[in-house]
């Protein structure tokens, strides 16, 4: 498929996914619209003309960056740990032994949330090498994390953390930092498993976390205030989001539950446009989870995306407002 033709294609896609025709029939909308934005967007309720930062933000550091295919190098030598991040030096958003190295010397994160069970993101070995004591994970597979860490925790000699479950929607609080579950578009091996996000906030900083998702759901936009029916004037002021299918793609079952760059660009688009995403000046879109059969080369990559999104690399630190 031609770039040209698959970025027609995917550029439809996260707006028809966005419709929820339940919550249409519930508002009593109809399912069809004139074009230009709903009635009421922006509006009252979306927020202000300018964002103005009320505190320092979020400081983010990328321990890893690539998707579950990278096992070693590429052809050109780059490599790409597992998709992880380090929020404020303090806690840690997924984690495998890929990004051992890539965690600053001294730094012992005491608490990490997981998005799935996926082997590229979840590794309770690595876990407790990185001295974590408090582990959330989705509260649909709680009692199998706690067997999972009970064995590892045999393995390795070290004491188990405290697994805590997490519901959709619900927030928590952790070394300053307020984590809210989203839901994702993904699915793990386990049938029972809602797969999360992440929306992360600090002061007027509200971060959303997204891997690994196929787009962000109404459900999810929902639950962090920003969805079309939303009634609050909550809006995002950093976003980090995947884009495993990367700039071009064959086809490929990955797409119906990750997303591209022409995915991650309309999202932002629809949620700036109706004042639902508002950064500072400059600020950019970070991407991440990337696919390693998509991959060219980190210089590649960024001589072709469109700003104001960017490819993050392992080791990048950010501070995100």
């Amino acid at each position: 498929m031609k770039r040209r033709d698959f970025l027609k294609i995917a550029a439809i896609a996260p707006v028809a996914a966005a419709i929820d025709p339940l919550s249409l029939a519930q508002a009593q909308i109809p399912p069809t619209r004139p074009q230009g934005p709903p009635p009421g967007f922006p509006g009252r309720n979306a927020g202000p003309a300018v964002y103005e930062p009320d505190g320092p933000g979020i400081t983010v550091r990328f321990l890893g960056t690539g998707g579950a295919d990278w096992r070693g190098p590429a052809d050109n030598g780059e490599l790409r740990r597992h998709a992880s991040i380090l929020a404020d030096r303090k806690v840690v958003f997924d984690f495998t032994a890929s990004a051992l190295d890539m965690v600053p010397e001294g730094l012992h994160p005491q608490v990490i949330f997981y998005t799935h069970s996926h082997d590229d993101h979840y590794d309770p070995g690595a876990a407790l090498k990185l001295g974590v004591r408090r582990a959330y994970v989705g509260a649909t597979w709680t009692g199998r994390a706690r067997e999972d860490f009970r064995k590892a925790s045999e393995r390795e000699g070290i004491p188990a953390p405290e697994i805590i479950p997490l519901g959709l929607g619900q927030t928590v609080e952790e070394e300053g930092l307020k984590v809210t579950a989203l839901p994702a578009n993904h699915a793990s091996n386990f049938v029972e498993e809602e797969t999360l996000i992440y929306l992360i906030e600090k002061d007027s900083t509200r971060l959303l976390y997204a891997t690994d998702t196929g787009g962000l759901t109404a459900r999810a936009a929902g639950y962090a205030g920003i969805g079309q029916f939303s009634r609050s004037r909550k809006f995002l002021t950093g976003i980090i989001m995947e884009a495993t299918m990367g700039l071009d793609y064959q086809p490929d079952f990955r797409m119906f539950s990750h997303s591209s760059v022409a995915v991650v660009q309309d999202t932002m688009k629809v949620l700036s446009a109706n004042r639902r995403y508002i950064p500072v000046e400059g600020q950019k879109v970070w991407l991440t989870h990337l696919a390693k059969v998509y991959h060219t080369s980190q210089a590649e990559l960024d001589r072709t995306i469109p700003d104001p999104l960017k490819f993050a690399y392992d080791g990048l630190e950010v501070l995100i407002r």
